[in-house]
C-alpha cells in the first residue's frame, strides 16, 4: 500500500482554523476563503497530503446537517445517504491546488453519540451506528472519485468508553470496504483499553496521538500491525504554543525506532481548528521541517 514514495511523509488529521474572506466572494459563499486559506497554508508549509481544512462547521454539524433523517441533531427518521456529496466541492478545490489530498468523514460511532434519537425506528444507538456507516460508505465512494489518495475516517469516541466497539468496528469496515484506494482511522486520546477492537478494523493506516500521549508508543511496541501504516502524531494539537523543530524531532525519532520510518505518516494529534491561524502554520511548518531532517538521516 503506497500513499506516497517519500520516506515519512507528513499530513494532517484535517480541520484547520476558520479565516473568512471579505467583500463580494464572502457574501456569496462565507466560507470558500476559509477553505482557500488553509489550502493555501498547508501547501506553504510543505505538507505532502494536504485536506480541504474542514472549515464548514464542527466534526458533528459538518456532516449531519444535511443526512436525510437528521434535523438539528436530531434522529427523526430513517437515515439515509444524501443527494449530493457533502465534502467533495471543497475537496475538489484542495486537489485543483495540489496533488495529494486525503478526504476526512467523521466516523458512524462518533456520530451517533452527538446525536438525539427521536423516532422509533431505531431501539438503539447501534442501529443508528450502522445506518450511519452505510451513508458514510456513499461519501467514501464520492471522495475516491473525486482524486483523493486517500480516506480518513475519524473516530475519536472509540477510546473514550463511551461506544460500543464491535459495533463501532463493524461500521468502520462497512466504509473501508467500499474503497480501493488507501483508508485510515484517526483516534484520539490514550488507546490502551481499545486498542485490540481498534486492531481488527481493516483499515490500510491507524492515526494516533503521541505527543500529548507517549503511553501509546508502549501499547503499540507490544502489538503486531500486520503490514499497516502508523499516522504519527507528534505535534500537540492542544498546546497553544508553537514546538521548536528539535522537539517535533525527537518525537518522531521515538516513533522511529518503533515502527520504522518506511511505516509511518507524520502528522499533529489532531486537527487545528482551535488554535490560532499563526500557531497552526508554526507547527506545520516546524513539523514538516522536522520530518525532513529526520528523513536526511536515515
Amino acid at each position: 500500500m503506497t500513499v506516497i514514495t517519500r520516506l515519512l511523509p507528513t499530513t494532517v488529521v484535517g480541520s484547520y482554523p476558520v479565516v473568512k474572506a471579505g467583500g463580494l466572494k464572502g457574501l456569496l459563499d462565507p466560507l470558500h476563503g476559509a477553505v482557500e486559506t488553509a489550502v493555501a497554508d498547508q501547501i506553504k508549509a510543505g505538507i505532502d497530503i494536504i485536506s480541504d481544512g474542514q472549515v464548514r462547521g464542527d466534526m458533528i454539524t459538518a456532516f449531519v446537517s444535511r443526512l436525510p433523517g437528521i434535523r438539528a441533531q436530531k434522529v427523526i427518521g430513517r437515515v439515509e445517504a444524501p443527494e449530493r456529496p457533502l465534502t467533495v466541492t471543497d475537496t475538489k478545490y484542495a486537489l485543483s491546488r495540489h496533488p495529494k489530498v486525503k478526504g476526512i468523514v467523521t466516523g458512524p460511532s462518533t456520530l451517533a453519540h452527538g446525536l438525539r434519537i427521536e423516532t422509533p425506528l431505531y431501539r438503539g444507538r447501534d442501529e443508528l451506528v450502522l445506518d450511519l456507516a452505510q451513508a458514510l460508505a456513499s461519501e467514501a465512494r464520492a471522495l475516491e472519485e473525486a482524486g483523493v489518495a486517500m480516506v480518513q475516517i475519524d473516530e475519536p469516541i472509540l477510546s473514550t468508553g463511551a461506544a460500543d466497539l464491535v459495533v463501532g468496528r463493524q461500521a468502520v469496515n462497512m466504509i473501508a470496504s467500499v474503497l480501493r484506494i488507501p483508508s485510515c482511522m484517526h483516534v484520539c486520546g490514550t488507546i490502551g483499553e481499545a486498542i485490540d477492537d481498534i486492531l481488527k478494523t481493516q483499515v490500510s493506516v491507524l492515526d494516533f496521538e503521541f505527543s500529548e500521549n507517549p503511553e501509546n508508543l508502549e501499547v503499540l511496541s507490544e502489538k503486531d500491525l500486520k503490514g499497516r501504516l502508523i499516522g504519527y502524531g507528534c505535534v500537540a494539537s492542544a498546546d497553544p504554543g508553537v514546538e521548536s523543530v528539535e522537539t517535533i524531532e525527537k518525537r518522531i525519532r521515538k516513533g522511529v525506532e518503533i515502527f520504522g520510518a518506511e511505516n509511518m505518516l507524520v502528522d499533529p494529534d489532531c486537527g487545528l481548528r482551535m488554535l490560532e491561524r499563526d500557531v497552526a502554520f508554526g507547527k506545520l511548518s516546524n513539523m514538516v521541517k522536522a520530518a525532513a531532517s529526520v528523513r536526511a538521516d536515515l
